[in-house]
This record gives C-alpha cells, sequence and structure tokens, in this order.
C-alpha cells in the first residue's frame, strides 16, 4: 500500500512539473510573439484563441505552414518547444480563423503600432524608423499538381499580371472604409481563410463566398456547389498544409472592391499519393458590411 501511494504521489509530481514546464514553453512563446508585435493578450502560459491568432499571423507573415498551431516548425521558428496538439485545439481553428476574418479594428491598430515603430537604436534620432515591408498570407487552393488553371483574359477583373507582384506599404488601421483593404487586414482574411479549410466542419471555407462566384474557369457557381466541390477536395486530399511564399500584391477596384494576388505553396497527401508545388492565386474580394466576401478566385502555376 505504501509503495501504491508513493507511485502515485510521484505520478503526480510528475504531471504537475509538467503542467508548469508547459506553461512556461507557452508563456515564452506569448512573450516572443509579443515583443515582435503579434500578440496582445496576457502573459499567462494559457493557450488561448488570442494566442491561435497571434500564432497565425506569425506564420503567415514568416512563410510557414499555417496552423494556428505551435507546431514543429513554429516552434523551432520561436525557440519553443512544440505543443502538442489536443481536441481542444482543433475545436478552436474554428474561433481563431472567425476572429481572423473579422480583424479586430482596435487589435490590428496595436499590432501594427508596435510592428511599424520598433524601438530606436540607442544612437537614433527619436523620429527615426524602420521601413516596414509587407510580409504575405496564404490560403487553401484548388488542386494544381499537373494541369494549373490558366488565368482569364486580360480583360477580367481577375487576370494576373505578367511579372513578380510587388506588395505596398501597409495602409493606416482605422475604423474606416479604407481600413478594409490595408495590407494587415487582408492578411488576416487569407490567413482565416487557410485555417478554414482546415476546420473540422468540412467545407467550412465556403461561407468565404459571395451567393454566385466567377469560379476558376469554370464560369459563375453558386455557394453551396463551390461547398460541395470543397467537399469533394477535402476527401482527395485529407492532408494539406499550406504556406505564403511571398509578398501579397493589392490592386483596387473600385471604392468597394479590390483584387488580391499572392504565391502559395501547398503540399497535399492522401496516403501515398503526393502532390506539391507553388501556385499565384487571385482573390477578388467585395466589402459586405463590416464583412469581406469572396466574388471571383482563379490561379496559375508560379513562374
Amino acid at each position: 500500500m505504501t509503495s501504491r501511494r508513493a507511485l502515485l504521489a510521484f505520478a503526480v509530481a510528475l504531471a504537475i512539473v509538467r503542467l508548469v514546464s508547459a506553461d512556461d514553453n507557452v508563456r515564452a512563446v506569448q512573450e516572443k510573439l509579443q515583443e515582435e508585435g503579434f500578440y496582445i493578450g496576457e502573459i499567462d502560459g494559457a493557450y488561448s484563441t488570442e494566442l491561435t491568432a497571434a500564432l497565425s499571423r506569425y506564420q503567415i507573415v514568416k512563410g510557414l505552414p499555417i496552423t494556428g498551431q505551435l507546431d514543429p516548425e513554429t516552434a523551432k521558428a520561436l525557440g519553443a518547444q512544440p505543443a502538442v496538439t489536443s481536441s481542444n485545439d482543433q475545436a478552436r481553428i474554428s474561433e481563431t480563423w472567425q476572429g481572423l476574418r473579422k480583424s479586430e479594428w482596435a487589435a490590428l491598430a496595436r499590432l501594427n503600432a508596435r510592428r511599424a515603430t520598433p524601438a530606436p537604436a540607442p544612437d537614433a534620432k527619436p523620429n527615426e524608423t524602420n521601413d516596414n515591408k509587407a510580409a504575405t498570407p496564404s490560403p487553401r487552393t484548388q488542386p494544381a499538381e499537373s494541369s494549373p488553371q490558366q488565368s482569364p483574359p486580360s480583360n477580367s477583373a481577375i487576370a494576373s499580371d505578367s511579372g513578380k507582384p510587388e506588395s505596398p506599404p501597409p495602409a493606416p488601421v482605422a475604423s474606416s472604409p479604407a481600413a478594409d483593404f490595408s495590407t494587415e487586414r487582408l492578411r488576416d482574411y487569407i490567413g482565416a481563410f487557410v485555417l478554414a479549410g482546415l476546420d473540422p466542419q468540412i467545407g467550412a471555407e465556403a461561407a468565404f463566398f459571395a451567393d454566385r462566384v466567377q469560379y476558376y474557369n469554370e464560369g459563375m457557381k453558386d455557394r453551396e456547389k463551390i461547398r460541395n466541390d470543397l467537399q469533394r477536395y477535402d476527401a482527395r486530399w485529407p492532408q494539406r498544409r499550406f504556406r505564403l511564399d511571398g509578398d501579397i500584391n493589392v490592386e483596387p477596384q473600385s471604392d468597394n472592391r479590390v483584387r488580391v494576388t499572392f504565391p502559395l505553396r501547398y503540399e497535399l497527401r492522401n496516403g501515398a499519393k503526393h502532390s506539391s508545388g507553388k501556385v499565384d492565386k487571385t482573390l477578388v474580394l467585395e466589402r459586405v458590411g463590416d464583412d469581406l466576401q469572396i466574388v471571383a478566385v482563379n490561379e496559375r502555376k508560379a513562374q
């Protein structure tokens, strides 16, 4: 009996040590993400929705697989230990992409302020700041392993320009119509679109589309047909990884529409079957109230 009690006490103590260690690991990640301007929550060691949103933003900017989790690649980049994925982490994906899609203005303003105005060097003048080059996002893609879809003619609303796109400087984030199309806002939106494709609810990313969409080279499709197509895609490629592989290019189409083009690297698996590559993906987004919706989508194989 004594040995059993001792063994139980040892097991409890070991569990506590592991919990404290895990909390310290998460706390260190929170501090690192806060220093770099991605995290605005409390430094409490809790694996929260705020943290998964910060991890998503970090992954988008750093060109890491967009998972919203402290996966091995992200942990290595942050100098931390990976966090074991749990059912709670999977359920948190939905909360995370929904939050990123809305892009709370106050949170983005604070993030922009931290990332755009780093602490000056000791010998720098108070008004000197570093240039903040816009980074990139990565969404979910249609299969493009062998014969990628071609872009529509140059007079199409979503035709891709020749040459490598360059990202304009981030627009100021404020509670105004112009803020809907800021680089930070669009980066969050694309990250949300990718995470929705990893949601346990298959086809969740269909919620990003308008009622009718210019869908690749297939003409106009309604949202339900798009959902069915996404579900077939999920069944074909149950294991998917996407990462942003360059800058986003933002081109206003009108006061209410913007075209966003970005290079997306993908890795797809289904058992022994595998496909990988890179495409230039284009979304045409339209403002609807305080949200954005996709009204056209296309892609072409990256040069």
